[in-house]
């Protein structure tokens, strides 16, 4: 893989940065931290160099300063919303989050129930987090959030809620995910020490947009795919245009809610520290890239994949057209088609020769490896094998996979558990490899080189079950897959 993105300078300039930042508002910073802290798949993937955990790398260079405050919304809490890329509820993330913080050696000072309005799963997760003597803050629904300014800067609005108390000069609010109220807790916080005669400041840290690359530059355009369920869209923030002359990227929300924060500053602290949305920010990603071009087909192949995702949400009756027609014009603005994506016209290509599903996986060398539909595998799973042999220097031709190993299997599927099907799913192929691992050498050769598919691409050319995504996943593969379903529907 090219690298575009220099990962080493970023982790300098960025708490370099912070830093400065933290000295400009009298050594007490507010740190509203989007999106993932250390895994960002979606940095990584369209800045490549860019390293998943590289933003808690750059905090743990600040750990002695940092102290870290997790939010986590009460009506999250309440319908235990649960995050698509992990398959854990909101509730259980902040514990998740919790000990990937201290493992690293960084400090989670407490965590702050926001928009509370008396539910009880609330006050259930409340007991559970204090049993573990964790700090629990409340933090409540204001009426008229965020226009009336009036009522949310005073005893009634913020100084209702919990003050959480921090010790540390740079305090990292960060969240399971978007609507959490990490802005809120943190101007709660300033209005807080304010009112306790304690000067502070507020600045939020989101990768995306990059505030200094053009509007629709692909990696801004790919991050508008990845939040198109939140319909949420770059511009031109009007207000660092009109300050400074100079053009720079944000989007709608912060845009459309700075006039709020402008009055809400001035009546805290009696002005604004701030000019503009852009201002607030402290983002120095732009700054390390290195090749421009790797990123913007990085950011094509993104926006391709999220593509895909979308249509395949509409075919099984869980999507949004509007979503999909979002994305459809945003491949579009990119300049690029689906068939950019190498594993595509493979996979269909097979599919057009032998008149079954097929499958194409790109590996980390570009090569590409294609499987078929067969009696006893799966396309995904014989892509799977096939692309282990290449890796592994074994010829196509050599069954890895003893019979011994695969007929325990399939009188499993088909005579005890009532299975129609007795292709091998990807994980019972992977169990039958490892069997075989025993005696076979050559299956032992392949069976090493599963960490190698991490990060490789894949298609089929149709909709994959549940078991079978759920394998390419668990390898670090990213997966596509064509929006239709089989012609003859397997019931497992």
């Amino acid at each position: 893989m090219k690298i575009g993105f220099d990962n080493d300078k970023y982790l300098k300039m960025q708490s370099e940065h912070i830093r400065e930042r933290i000295g400009k508002f009298g050594n007490k910073l507010y740190l509203e931290f989007g999106g993932k802290l250390f895994d960002d798949y979606h940095a990584s993937r369209v800045l490549p160099g860019f390293e998943p955990d590289s933003k808690l790398r750059m905090l743990m260079q600040l750990s002695d300063q940092a102290e870290i405050v997790i939010v986590v919304s009460a009506a999250d809490i309440d319908k235990n919303k649960v995050r698509g890329d992990l398959g854990i509820s909101y509730g259980m993330d902040v514990l998740r989050l919790r000990k990937e913080f201290t493992d690293r050696g960084l400090y989670v000072s407490s965590v702050c129930i926001t928009q509370y309005t008396g539910q009880e799963s609330a006050d259930a997760f409340r007991k559970y987090l204090e049993k573990m003597s964790i700090k629990v803050y409340m933090h409540y629904v204001i009426p008229g959030y965020p226009s009336n300014t009036s009522l949310i800067v005073s005893d009634e609005g913020y100084g209702k809620n919990d003050y959480i108390e921090t010790t540390r000069p740079l305090v990292v609010v960060t969240a399971p995910g978007p609507g959490s109220g990490k802005m809120a807790t943190c101007l709660s916080q300033v209005y807080h020490e304010y009112k306790r005669g304690i000067a502070a400041g507020y600045a939020k840290f989101e990768t995306f947009p990059i505030w200094n690359i053009p509007l629709k530059h692909p990696i801004n355009l790919a991050y508008e795919a990845a939040t198109a369920d939140l319909n949420e869209v770059n511009m031109i923030d009007p207000f660092h245009l009109e300050a400074y002359g100079v053009t720079t990227v944000n989007y709608n929300r912060d845009v459309e809610i700075f006039p709020v924060l402008q009055v809400m500053f001035e009546k805290i602290i009696g002005e604004c520290p701030y000019k503009s949305p852009t201002d607030m920010g402290v983002n120095m990603v732009g700054n390390c890239i290195v090749d421009d071009e790797v990123c913007c087909e990085a950011s094509r192949q993104e926006i391709i994949r999220r593509y895909y995702k979308s249509m395949d949400a509409l075919a099984y009756g869980t999507g949004k057209e509007e979503e999909a027609f979002k994305l459809e014009l945003l491949l579009k603005q990119a300049h690029a088609v689906p068939e950019d994506r190498k594993v595509v016209p493979a996979a269909l290509a097979l599919e057009e020769k032998t008149g079954a599903p097929a499958a194409a996986m790109e590996l980390p060398d570009g090569t590409i490896v294609t499987g078929k539909t067969t009696d006893l595998l799966g396309c995904s799973s014989a892509l799977l094998l096939n692309a282990l042999k290449v890796l592994g220097g074994v010829p196509h031709e050599h069954k890895i996979i003893s019979p011994d190993a695969l007929r325990p299997i399939q009188t499993l599927k088909t005579e005890y558990l009532g299975s129609h099907n007795p292709r091998l799913h990807t994980d019972e192929t992977l169990i039958a490899l490892s069997i075989s691992a025993a005696d076979s050498e050559e299956a032992k050769i392949a069976l090493k080189q599963i960490p190698l598919l991490k990060g490789c691409q894949a298609h089929i050319s149709v909709l994959l079950s549940d078991v079978d995504v759920q394998g390419f996943r668990k390898l670090g593969i990213e997966l596509t897959c064509e929006p239709k379903f089989e012609k003859e529907p397997r019931f497992s």
